[in-house]
């Protein structure tokens, strides 16, 4: 790779900021343990599959959020919240983030792929073009639908179902996995109504779809709160289905509730920048907590 592209794949990394993957990486692994069956786990085996689960997820979200850089840079250079991102500010080409997108959604393919020459699991290659089309169509949406949230939701969500389905197919036959999506849809969808209202102003200006702009700020601040009663009652849901979940991952949720409950607060008391400046820290909580307690719960279940 050139000097060139050495420093636009910087600046793309940095602007999509792959950090952010602590958002679903933890229940796509909770996904994954999910689907385990039972008896002592084969570790060897399963490291090697969550080691492609972490691959393809990294992978998926890089496809994706390039993909929505890509489509909203017209967009983004006129909001002055948007506008010092890589591709309106000029930092990347357009072909240097297309190339970004093409060898991102390639290697996720490959690790996809990699389930079926490894582990005879032809599942994940042969829905990972569906799967990358899913995704990577999120930034259209707000130009027509104020459920762009949901589909924003339902992006994330298929992670912990495409995890128990590389992990085991049968699994996927089970609530469990469903619930746990289900409450990472509603999760994912009313943060993301919250993280819009930023924007109100442009969308508004510009006819895009987002809730707060059709609604109003109070309305939506409503449907979020409404989203993520939604998704502590998946949570509760999700841990009622699967006996491995014991007394901590209900512990989890009732901290996971808290969290989301002061992001409201936050939203009441110091509006949307108040948010936002604490969004990364709050959500990346949540994701841990519960991500962390319901793996350590199956293990210990597992003997």
């Amino acid at each position: 790779m050139t000097a060139a592209g050495l420093a636009a794949a910087r600046e793309i990394a940095k602007d999509i900021k792959l950090s952010h993957s602590v958002f679903a990486l933890p229940f796509a692994l909770l996904g994954a343990f999910v689907a385990l069956p039972q008896g002592p786990i084969d570790w060897p085996r399963f490291a090697l599959t969550a080691a492609l689960v972490v691959g393809c997820m990294v992978t998926a979200r890089t496809a994706a959020m390039v993909s929505n850089r890509l489509l909203d840079r017209q967009i983004d250079a006129g909001n002055p919240r948007t506008a010092g991102r890589a591709l309106p500010a000029g930092r990347v080409a357009p072909a240097q983030a297309k190339a970004a997108l093409v060898v991102s959604s390639a290697l996720f393919v490959g690790c996809c792929a990699l389930f079926a020459l490894l582990q005879s699991n032809p599942w994940p290659v042969a829905l990972s073009l569906p799967v990358l089309a899913w995704i990577c169509a999120y930034g259209l949406f707000k130009r027509f639908t104020m459920l762009c949230h949901v589909w924003l939701g339902a992006s994330l969500a298929i992670s912990p179902v495409a995890a128990a389905l590389a992990v085991r197919p049968e699994a996927v036959a089970g609530s469990a996995p469903w619930l746990l999506a289900g409450a990472v849809l509603l999760w994912v969808a009313g943060f993301d109504v919250l993280y819009a209202m930023q924007d109100v102003a442009v969308d508004v200006r510009d006819g895009l779809h987002s809730i707060p702009a059709r609604l109003g700020m109070k309305r939506a601040a409503w449907v979020s709160r409404a989203m993520h009663v939604g998704s502590v009652l998946m949570l509760v849901a999700f841990w009622r289905a699967d006996a491995a979940l014991g007394t901590g991952f209900g512990v989890a949720v009732g901290v996971a509730a808290a969290v989301i409950a002061m992001e409201h607060v936050l939203l009441a008391t110091g509006g949307a920048a108040g948010f936002a400046k604490h969004f990364t820290t709050l959500n990346g909580v949540v994701s841990l907590v519960l991500g962390g307690a319901g793996i350590a719960s199956i293990v210990a279940s597992h003997g």
